[in-house]
């Protein structure tokens, strides 16, 4: 196949709120090459003023790293989140904000000359992955709920809702020996219609799956998608003042016209 006839446009919208907090501890951001897209979000913590630092952090070490040194799979994206983890803890200064600095991370590479994709995550930050306007693939958080949900002992629909929802069993930050990443190699080529989405749980907490796929069903490009889910939440969220902040990336996938065509 030729490779540059068949590369894939892609179509990327951020949108990042402080919520109804003073600061937002969120940050994201891409990165592009010749062949690849890497895009990186994370949802920091660690008392005042060192949640966003740490978020900071880990979206720049992320792309500076794939930058260098590309990865071409889940396993060597995850080991580039646990060098991230790694930098962060070297960046803790005691007695000031950066002395207990966490943070979510979830970061997704998209080949668009070969068509596929990867991808790895800590923490309750999620990738959705879209087809036909259908949830194909979603990451599983690495919370406590979702322990209970997957011992089966409550409900998948309590995630949204337990009092303990925000419990982390894992996030950048902590030590790497107790640290758990998860990662994904996409089972299928990336097609032309597909959409990626990367979220913090500020997000999904108030927008549910079957809410994500109708949105997305009436949006015309990466931008208006991410608009609409931005105005759903400002209105779930109407009610709770000290709503947590939210941001979300998207990627839109198209076709592009062939090389000299």
């Amino acid at each position: 196949m030729d490779g540059a006839a068949a590369m894939l446009a892609l179509d990327v919208a951020l949108v990042s709120d402080r919520g109804g907090r003073r600061h937002n501890e969120d940050a994201c951001g891409h990165w592009r090459s010749e062949r690849a897209l890497c895009c990186v979000l994370a949802d920091g913590a660690g008392g005042h003023g060192g949640g966003d630092i740490a978020s900071r952090i880990v979206v720049q070490e992320l792309i500076g790293r794939f930058a260098e040194h590309p990865t071409h799979n889940a396993a060597e994206l995850s080991e580039t989140l646990r060098r991230t983890n790694e930098a962060l803890i070297g960046q803790r200064v005691p007695g000031t904000p950066r002395q207990d600095m966490h943070s979510t991370a979830v970061c997704l590479v998209l080949d668009f000359v070969d068509h596929r994709a990867h991808w790895a995550h800590a923490g309750d930050s999620r990738l959705y992955w879209f087809r036909d306007g259908r949830v194909l693939r979603r990451t599983l958080d690495h919370s406590l709920v979702q322990s209970l949900v997957d011992a089966g002992l409550i409900a998948g629909g309590q995630l949204r809702t337990h009092p303990k929802r925000s419990e982390l069993r894992s996030a950048l930050g902590i030590d790497g020996r107790l640290l758990e990443v998860s990662g994904g190699d996409g089972d299928d080529e990336v097609r032309p219609g597909d959409t990626f989405l990367l979220c913090t749980d500020g997000l999904w907490e108030y927008i549910d799956d079957g809410d994500l796929e109708r949105l997305l069903a009436d949006a015309a490009d990466a931008r208006s998608w991410l608009a609409a889910l931005a105005s759903e939440v400002g209105r779930a969220a109407a009610g709770k003042p000290s709503h947590d902040n939210f941001t979300a990336l998207a990627v839109r996938v198209g076709a592009a016209a062939p090389a000299g065509g």
